[in-house]
Formats: structure tokens, C-alpha cells, sequence
């Protein structure tokens, strides 16, 4: 049975659209089943303010994603198109809505000429209520003759045929130049881009300047960071795709390093927010990358990403296209299979984002916080399974609620960045052990997943076998027991986010 309270958007809501079909079927006391490739428990498509959409891609074939916050209740979305020969915009109301929508073609390349060569890596920006895309161009007969240029729109959606090229954005050297963006930080705005300088043994490095207007800059490029570390120089020398988020004191730059093949990934830049951001002392890079190539979850190069929020208004959601597989035939610039994704952006204790992994397919992810230590988190490390705070591997704690796997009504927690692996009673402890073809493995893996017992707007998990016995939070570890007090149910119930 369903204790009172647990309802259908109440889930939702809980765990930021974090249900899938066949969770709220076994909460509703239906028949559910599961396979171990989550092929029964697609993702709810909701518009409620909380949802992350978890479709996995979101768009096919579109590289260096780029969403907007929402603009008078639109999120658009850009970015680079197989053939490179045109910009395209799509909006909707939701992220989710993004998948289906129609798209259009904003701009095309002329036939010769100036920018008559490839198209890379659009940005759509609105500044001083006008709409402006930033792109990179190569000319007819070299189309890797890059530099950047600028499109402008007075109309209220940038999908209206209503642009006009403002031309060539200028730099110090003329030179291979692209993946330009775009931010505003206490009252002066910004422009980032990747470009190549005369005299350094680079194919790219990372570039800011402050702008006289949307569409040039003033001053000299102040370069901020140079490939030099192993993983930033896999295939070619490589520092781009810039992406801007403004957090806890902190402005962080988010770059993609590396070929575009599944060496492909993304670092960090990091600046108070007090400081200077034309002075390149006052940024630091992170020693590794932040988002990797992950062999268990299948996500290939990811990078040049986004930020956006999701229709709370408040969420972070990060935004990245990624590749299904590693192998590519002939150079990767032309495989078309870089799809746009979106995931939850975390936040660690210490202010700083957690990206976790580029997630696979599944539905929505839960993180688990018992009610007697709010501020931590169930995770697993080395396949056991504890209560942590300040969990800096965050994938760690992510998990997807799917149908059990033997016995109607019953859940299992999948690990996101174990994917063969579920949660799975242990004698008196938890684990996150591979998934087998048997009863006890269907028995030990299967929960009831109920309104939490000290309070109903959370959860708890009771055992298959036993009626009163639930999984308890006790010292930093996970057990099993039958709950005699209040002290008991609030160890017993987990609340979601």
C-alpha cells in the first residue's frame, strides 16, 4: 500500500521530476517489471516547473549545444549542424520541449566567399533587448579560414527572419578564431573566445576582452589559459568552447580541450568574483578535466557545453553534446553524432560545481539525504554502500528508481555511474553489486518504496522479505532493521534531490 501523501506529483516534485513510468506504476500498486537496460522505466514527460527532462540525447546531430535561460517563457536552442552550412534556432516552453519542436533556419552561408565555408559553434545572447549570434565562419575556398562574426535581431523571437550580419568581430591578430561567448559580472560585459597566437605552439587558447558593444571588442586580448596539460593536448593543442557560470562568489569557465574524438573534455577556470578578469593571474585552472570520456556509461567526448536553469528558475542544468561511441571512422570533425544532452548541474559544500559523469540513458536520477543528517548523502565507495557529506564524486550518489526485478509493486535503485550495478541487501549492510539473472538477486535488489515513515513528503525503502523491516541510515552507514521509535523512522526515511 501507498501511505497517504506520495501521489504522483508529489514524486515529481520531490525529486525534481525524479520518477519514472514504472516507478509510479508500483507506487500506485500496478504490475510492474524491469530489464537491466531500464527499457521499461522511460523518463515521465511532465511541464511541472521542477522537471529536468532526462531524454537521452535531447536533440540528435547537434554539436556545441547552446540553450538559453528562458526568455519570456522560451528557452532556444543553437548549435552546429552536421553539414555546417547553415544556423538553425529551435524554442519551447520546456527543455523537454525542445526535442520535438520544429526548427529554423535563421542564416545560411552564401554560395562563395567570406563565410562561405564552415559554420561553427553559434551562441544565441539577448543583450539590451535585441537578440545577437556569434559564429565562426570559414571562407568558400578554405573553409578553415575561421574567424568569428556576429548576427543581430531586433524581433522579440529569434526564430523571425529579422537578422542582419553585423560582420567580422575583430581581434589583435588575424588568425584561426572561433567558439566566441558572451557574459555580463558587475556591470561590464564580457567576450571569451579560443583563438590562435602568432608565436605559441598551439592549435588554440582561451582569450578575454572586455566589449565596446554587442558586436566588437576594446582593448588588447588578455590570454587566460594555454593547453599544456596531458589531457589538453590529445590530438591536437586545444583550449575552446568557453561557457560562463556566475556562482558563490566565483565566476567558473567552463573549456573543452583535446581532438573532437572521445579524447575530447572539459576543464575548468576559476576567478573571484572580486577580482579582476582582465588580469590572467587572477584565474586558475583545474589540474584535471571536470567532464571525461566515461567508458561504463557510454558518453564519448563530451564538451563544448552550456549553461541554463531549469522552469524553477533556479536549478542549474548543464548542457554538452557527447558521442555513443568511441570508435570513428575517418576525421571526427565529420562524424554527425555529437547529440545535445542536459543534466543536473551540482553544487559541492565548498561552493565549487560538481559535474559528476555525462549520465547514460534512463530515467530521471535521485540523490538520497536521510532525514537524520540532512546535509549528506547515501553514496557508494568501493561497491559498499554509506552516508557521506560533502560527496565530491557525486556521481557516487546518483541513482535511478526502476521497477524491481522480481515481485509486483517492488523498485530497484540503479547506480548512474555503475549502470550494472543496483543497490542490494547484503546480510545487515548494502552494496551496489552486478546485476544477476536470479531470485535471490531479484529478492536482495527489490524495495518498497513508500511515503517516508517520519515524514510523507520524503521516503522509505522496505524489504521485499519483511514487512516492517526498511533500510536505515546508522553512523555513516546504510543497514536494515525494523524501526521502534522516532528516532528509528527518521533513520528510515531519505529524502530526494
Amino acid at each position: 500500500m501507498v501511505r497517504e501523501g506520495l501521489n504522483r506529483r508529489r514524486m515529481l516534485q520531490l525529486g525534481g521530476g525524479l520518477a519514472t513510468a514504472g516507478t509510479l506504476g508500483v507506487l500506485s500498486g500496478s504490475t510492474a517489471s524491469a530489464l537491466p537496460d531500464d527499457r521499461s522505466a522511460s523518463a515521465v514527460g511532465r511541464t511541472d516547473p521542477d522537471v529536468i527532462t532526462t531524454r537521452n540525447p535531447l536533440v540528435e546531430q547537434r554539436a556545441d549545444p547552446f540553450i538559453t535561460r528562458p526568455v519570456d517563457g522560451m528557452y532556444y536552442l543553437t548549435g552546429s549542424v552536421p553539414e555546417y552550412d547553415r544556423i538553425v534556432v529551435r524554442g519551447a516552453p520546456t527543455l523537454d520541449g525542445l526535442a520535438s519542436t520544429r526548427e529554423r533556419t535563421i542564416w545560411r552561408r552564401p554560395s562563395s566567399g567570406r563565410m562561405g565555408g564552415y559554420i561553427w559553434a553559434p551562441e544565441l545572447h539577448r543583450i539590451d533587448d535585441r537578440w545577437y549570434v556569434y559564429f565562426a565562419a570559414g571562407d568558400s575556398h578554405d573553409p578553415f579560414r575561421i574567424r568569428m562574426y556576429v548576427l543581430e535581431s531586433a524581433a522579440a523571437d529569434p526564430r523571425e527572419d529579422a537578422w542582419t550580419l553585423r560582420g567580422q568581430v575583430t581581434t589583435a591578430w588575424d588568425t584561426f578564431a572561433l567558439d566566441a561567448t558572451t557574459f555580463e559580472h558587475r556591470g561590464r560585459r564580457y567576450y571569451v573566445w579560443a583563438q590562435h597566437e602568432p608565436g605559441i605552439d598551439t592549435n588554440s587558447n582561451l582569450y578575454i576582452a572586455e566589449m565596446a558593444s554587442p558586436v566588437a571588442i576594446k582593448g588588447d586580448p588578455v590570454r587566460i589559459a594555454v593547453p599544456t596539460l596531458d589531457w589538453e593536448v590529445q590530438g591536437f593543442r586545444v583550449n575552446e568552447g568557453a561557457a560562463a557560470i556566475i556562482r558563490n562568489g566565483r565566476v567558473f569557465l567552463t573549456f573543452s580541450a583535446s581532438a573532437t574524438d572521445h579524447r575530447y573534455c572539459m576543464g575548468l577556470l576559476t576567478a573571484d568574483a572580486r577580482a579582476d578578469l582582465l588580469d590572467p593571474a587572477s584565474w586558475t585552472k583545474s589540474g584535471e578535466p571536470v567532464l571525461r570520456t566515461d567508458e561504463r556509461t557510454r558518453r564519448y567526448g563530451p564538451g563544448h557545453n552550456s549553461f541554463t536553469v531549469a522552469e524553477d528558475g533556479e536549478t542549474d542544468v548543464l548542457v554538452y553534446h557527447a558521442r555513443d561511441y568511441r570508435d570513428i571512422e575517418g576525421d571526427p570533425l565529420f562524424d554527425p553524432n555529437r547529440h545535445t544532452r542536459v543534466q543536473r548541474l551540482y553544487w559541492n559544500e565548498d561552493g565549487t560545481p560538481a559535474f559528476g559523469v555525462p549520465v547514460g540513458e534512463g530515467g530521471p536520477i535521485v540523490r538520497l539525504s536521510p532525514m537524520d543528517a540532512p546535509r549528506a548523502y547515501v553514496r557508494h565507495y568501493a561497491y559498499r554502500v554509506r552516508v557521506d557529506t560533502d560527496v565530491r564524486q557525486v556521481a557516487d550518489s546518483q541513482f535511478r528508481v526502476v521497477p524491481g526485478f522480481l515481485g509486483a509493486g517492488r523498485v530497484a535503485l540503479r547506480s548512474v555511474n555503475f549502470p550494472d550495478r543496483y543497490l542490494r541487501v547484503d546480510g545487515t549492510e548494502l552494496r551496489i553489486d552486478p546485476y544477476t539473472d536470479t531470485d535471490d538477486y531479484g529478492h536482495d535488489s527489490g524495495f518498497v518504496l513508500e511515503a517516508g515513515l517520519a515524514d510523507h513528503r520524503a521516503v522509505s525503502l522496505r524489504l521485499s522479505a519483511d514487512r516492517q523491516a526498511y533500510v536505515l541510515h546508522r553512523d555513516g552507514r546504510l543497514t536494515v532493521g525494523r524501526p521502534r521509535g522516532r528516532a528509528d523512522r527518521e533513520r528510515a526515511t531519505f529524502r530526494l534531490g
